[in-house]
């Protein structure tokens, strides 16, 4: 537990599968977000980000913000989460997206950036982060000091309000469960397979 004896709150997943938008509606429904709003909402991310700069320092041992951050919520990638120190207890929050979208979103966002990405890859992506995605639910599976809901993006999308419940439901938090339901919306749905 963190000094507050709060678990602490994690939305993870692979980058571009929803973690942001999980994000604006926990914050929506009434949690504290860590954020450190260095990194602004842009074209691809018209909510924003909720990126924590710390959180990618975990791998280099930078672990003494976590004592604060008990009944707060944090966005880890998936590829981190190995390296969140076991003296806390978290609530995992993972979400998970169609893979052709996620490298299809990917690769729009690179292209913004000048740096297009070449679709001709997509099966390499697609065994990399297959195995990845077996390898992280396999460790996260025999963590003590770990819960995971495992949320399908795809399907949120499409009924934002039952699984606004579910999540509170998982968290045990008192959340304004309306309001959460009501931060997915279509014109934010734009990488679809």
């Amino acid at each position: 537990m963190s000094e507050n004896n709060l678990p602490i709150y994690i939305v993870s997943g692979l980058p571009r599968s929803g973690t942001s938008m999980m994000m604006k509606m926990l914050e929506t429904g009434g949690l504290r977000i860590l954020t450190d709003n260095i990194r602004i909402a842009d074209d691809d991310n018209l909510q924003g980000y909720y990126e924590f700069e710390r959180v990618k320092q975990l791998r280099d041992g930078d672990i003494d913000w976590l004592k604060d951050a008990g009944g707060g919520v944090i966005k880890v990638i998936s590829a981190l989460l190995e390296h969140l120190p076991s003296g806390y207890y978290y609530k995992i929050v993972f979400m998970e997206r169609e893979m052709m979208e996620i490298l299809s979103s990917q690769r729009k966002m690179l292209e913004r950036r000048g740096k297009p990405g070449n679709p001709a890859e997509d099966g390499k992506f697609v065994e990399l982060y297959g195995k990845h995605l077996d390898k992280i639910k396999n460790w996260l599976a025999h963590q003590t000091n770990m819960d995971v809901l495992y949320i399908p993006y795809n399907e949120m999308v499409k009924h934002p309000a039952e699984y606004a419940e579910k999540v509170t439901e998982f968290l045990g938090a008192s959340l304004d469960v309306k309001a959460m339901g009501e931060v997915p919306q279509e014109q934010f749905y734009r990488q679809r397979k």
